[in-house]
């Protein structure tokens, strides 16, 4: 474990994650079968709430040394976790869709970050283990931090990561106490992972998901492959785990798969020793199942269960699987053999009040709202959602476009030119090796979700080897799905190495229905199309049209779900209103255009 943090890592494109956990399924495990019944996630222990804090404007004016000793923050304020930090009351609200917040202030290249300017957010608090943690192996997840953060406990490094919108994971094992612990994280605004997450929206900051720390029994599942498959309605049904266990541990691994009615379709046993961390159960003739879909999201339950010689439970892991089929035949993307017809829109996660910073009441409300208007589809623009977000798909029929984390559109669209002469990826090879980290834990953590039928390689970030070696990625490491990307739209002789599909944003509609009719080789669908801003989706007939007479295309998602503003009071009349980019004083800034 590298034991000295450096703030060279901020702009060296070699680090992008020091001591973190490798990626792995979104799974969560219990300590018992009645606790996993129960719900009751006693392995588990919440650090959300309220965090002692300081803001300041750079590295060199912040509390280096705060992460010895709580001493050293005793002058500090507090802040609410999770939560961005401009929306209590620190640094500027800033929306911008294409520039780099420094545009106009700082001239800046890739990998480059002005110091100078780059806010620093000490987070810190005490804590106590929980009872049912003491004498386990204990971890910390952090589900979304903007940006860069260092991780401490006890006065000890203990790593670093900088995908804000995915999980990062830390052992805390060898430095945690069962009393008195005393975690901090140091989180820089900007790092070079800036120039990739370039998205079009409010450019927040801080701890803004989710703080867990959780522990793995003396036999513990690290990471769930479930994988159905379906032909002509027969399933079939693998199985592969990893496992970490105690040297000493004796014992086996169970599954179990039934139907809504609790009827047995599939199970295995295998014996843990320590030849078997990674566990393959055999392929199983199912026979007859039930397939999932958007009209009908039919899921069977896995149960996996990690037992002792004498039978006593270690731990349970619940599961749910769904089989359907994703392919292309003939230019028509066919789910379950039939064409598959995308009403879908894109869906960042934003609450008026709150910024990302949503929770399981904003998502259901947003899936309810899709079943209320007949969206069967949503992309995830333009980044990893929360994992719940995953799990209600499943359940709702909601198809999904899965997005890795990576949009950098101001690397090489200049004035609304192409000008690609820095764009990065690009070609090179060092940022080749970051995208691919952010695809690969993008797949690990979201493998086992039927609601997923395209991986998507990002967002308007040009075309390049990392993007091509990004494609070849999903596509070797899960045949399965369909791999999507719009920008090589802007290279078109890279197009037959990346995207299953022909991607284009806001083409009208003739020219949907010129390709669709024409030659092409690929089936067609909008990945952005109809900007609602200011038009209540005028002219949607007219892609009607052509989506009921060209088979070929496969439809679309409208921009966008949500308006991106913030609930503010208003000085003169003391009541709520909304505020659009712009209002905040923030400069640059692309205005209203937030609200689309």
């Amino acid at each position: 474990m590298s034991s000295q943090p450096s703030l060279s890592w901020l702009t060296d494109v070699s680090v992008f994650r020091v001591n973190q956990e490798p990626a792995h399924s979104d799974h969560v495990h219990y300590a018992s079968a009645d606790d996993c019944a129960g719900g009751r996630r006693t392995l588990f222990q919440s650090l959300n709430g309220d965090w002692q804090f300081r803001w300041s404007p750079n590295a060199a004016s912040r509390p280096a040394d705060f992460f010895k000793t709580p001493e050293s923050a005793a002058s500090f304020g507090t802040i609410r976790v999770p939560g961005h930090v401009e929306l209590q009351g620190y640094d500027q609200i800033r929306y911008i869709n294409t520039m780099y917040p420094w545009e106009g202030h700082t001239a800046l290249r890739p990998p480059h970050i002005d110091m100078e300017h780059n806010p620093c957010l000490s987070y810190c608090r005490t804590f106590d283990l929980n009872p049912e943690l003491k004498d386990r192996r204990v971890y910390v997840r952090f589900e979304g931090v903007e940006q860069a953060a260092y991780v401490y406990l006890n006065g000890s490094f203990v790593g670093y990561a900088e995908d804000s919108f995915t999980p990062s994971e830390f052992n805390l094992s060898p430095y945690i106490r069962d009393t008195g612990n005393y975690l901090c994280v140091e989180v820089f605004k900007y790092c070079k992972a800036s120039y990739i997450e370039d998205q079009d929206f409010f450019r927040f900051s801080g701890i803004f998901r989710p703080v867990t720390l959780f522990a793995k029994p003396e036999a513990h599942i690290d990471d769930v492959h479930a994988v159905p498959v379906v032909e002509n309605r027969q399933g079939r049904f693998s199985l592969s785990l990893k496992l970490s266990y105690d040297s000493s541990f004796s014992g086996s691994v169970s599954y179990a798969l039934a139907d809504k009615n609790g009827k047995s379709v599939a199970a295995g046993c295998q014996q843990i020793t320590n030849e078997n961390a990674d566990v393959q159960f055999a392929e199983k003739e199912l026979g007859d199942v039930q397939l999932w879909s958007n009209e009908s999201p039919y899921l069977y339950s896995l149960h996996i269960t990690v037992s002792h010689a004498d039978g006593a439970v270690v731990e349970v892991i619940p599961y749910s699987v769904g089989f359907r089929s994703i392919e292309i035949k003939n230019r028509t993307i066919l789910l379950n053999g039939s064409p598959l017809h995308i009403h879908g829109v894109n869906r960042h996660e934003w609450s008026a009040e709150k910024g990302r910073c949503i929770g399981m009441e904003e998502m259901t409300s947003d899936i309810e709202t899709c079943r209320k208007n007949n969206i069967n589809s949503v992309r995830t623009c333009h980044y990893p959602d929360q994992i719940p977000w995953y799990y209600l798909c499943d359940t709702y029929g909601i198809y999904l476009m899965a997005e890795t984390n990576m949009e950098s559109h101001g690397s090489w669209q200049k004035m609304g030119a192409v000008e690609p002469s820095w764009n990065v990826p690009g070609n090179d090879p060092l940022w080749e090796k970051l995208v691919l980290d952010r695809a690969k834990t993008n797949y690990e953590t979201f493998k086992n979700h039927p609601s997923i039928l395209f991986w998507s390689l990002g967002n308007e970030s040009y075309s390049g080897t990392a993007i091509r070696a990004m494609n070849d990625y999903y596509k070797r490491t899960d045949p399965g799905r369909l791999v999507h990307y719009e920008g090589v739209f802007h290279k078109p002789e890279d197009k037959k190495y990346i995207s299953d599909v022909e991607s284009q944003m806001y083409a009208p509609p003739e020219r949907v229905r010129e390709y669709c009719t024409s030659d092409g080789s690929k089936p067609f669908v909008l990945c952005e199309y109809m900007h609602c801003m200011g038009n209540s989706l005028g002219g949607m007939k007219q892609y009607a049209d052509v989506f009921d007479d060209c088979p070929h295309f496969q439809g679309g998602w409208i921009w966008d779900f949500i308006d991106q503003a913030l609930f503010v009071t208003d000085a003169a009349t003391n009541r709520k209103v909304l505020r659009y980019g712009g209002d905040f004083g923030e400069r640059p800034s692309d205005y209203e255009f937030s609200g689309d």
